[in-house]
């Protein structure tokens, strides 16, 4: 008896040092970050209307069960590996379609700059240097 292979889709977010594996089923918007339901593991309702923001954007919030794997960083970069999982994790679900297609989730989620990683992080420290960039203060006697 073979088993029965179910629609999952996945997709894996950076977001300054946060890694996050991102598993799209299909259900009814269920979203648990490391085990923990979603409100319970982030401190503040913004974290949570941020990582979705994509599933908001193709109207699929409650078409799927959103589960998460997140490693690294804090609450904001955590936020944003998970957002940007679930757009990779959109994506692969949305390869049955053609790219030029109105019914297309790339267009809009193109268009809101979930695609894209944010690249940003935080600048290392130099010598001499008090920061990345803060020099110590100048006296002149």
């Amino acid at each position: 008896m073979a088993k029965e292979k179910k629609n999952v889709y996945i997709g894996t977010g950076h977001r300054k040092t946060s890694v996050a594996r991102v598993t799209l089923t299909p259900g009814t918007g269920k979203i648990t970050v490391n085990g923990r339901d979603v409100n319970e593991y982030f401190p503040n309702e913004i974290c949570v209307m941020d990582l979705t923001q994509p599933l908001e954007l193709t109207n699929t919030r409650d078409m799927f069960d959103v589960t998460a794997k997140v490693s690294g960083g804090g609450y904001s970069g955590q936020t944003g590996a998970i957002r940007h999982g679930i757009t990779k994790a959109l994506l692969d679900y949305d390869k049955t379609t053609p790219a030029d297609s109105e019914n297309s989730y790339r267009k809009p989620l193109k268009q809101a700059k979930f695609i894209t990683r944010d690249p940003r992080k935080k600048e290392r420290k130099k010598p001499g240097l008090k920061k990345a960039r803060r020099a110590p203060q100048f006296s002149k006697r």
